[in-house]
């Protein structure tokens, strides 16, 4: 990977977004089209690699990796790993990423209000949505 120089303008100007509105910060830190699943599916608790890319089929296990890596140096999850062979690796919300879960929450109802033909399928999922 390539280091990022952080007195680019890029930088300066991500710099100001974050200062001139707070939800830039959040949207940066869960962005994309894989953290929000993988929070999601962790809101219902720890889970093994295993059955995190069993909860999402259509991810691969490299970009699945990679995110979870991401989502662990933003402090958002907790990996916590047994020293046993096969390996025994487990990941969990920590507080930070639990402290999400009324925002995603927020988020899957205004989906299921605004998201068209999906919409059955968030509103059945909203139905299961831990609290």
């Amino acid at each position: 990977m390539t280091s990022v120089k952080e007195s680019s303008v890029i930088q300066e100007n991500k710099a100001n977004a974050f200062n001139n509105c707070p939800v830039t910060f959040v949207v940066a830190l869960i962005g994309g089209y894989w953290k929000p699943i993988i929070l999601f599916s962790l809101l219902t608790g720890r889970k093994r690699y295993s059955e995190l890319k069993k909860s999402i089929p259509t991810i691969t296990e490299k970009v699945l990796i990679q995110q979870l890596k991401q989502l662990e140096k933003e402090g958002l999850i907790i990996r916590k790993s047994k020293p046993v062979v096969p390996p025994y690796v487990t990941y969990e919300l920590s507080k930070k990423g639990a402290d999400l879960r009324p925002v995603l929450y927020e988020m899957a109802v205004w989906a299921s209000k605004y998201g068209g033909a999906a919409s059955r399928a968030f509103k059945k999922k909203l139905a299961n949505f831990p609290g």
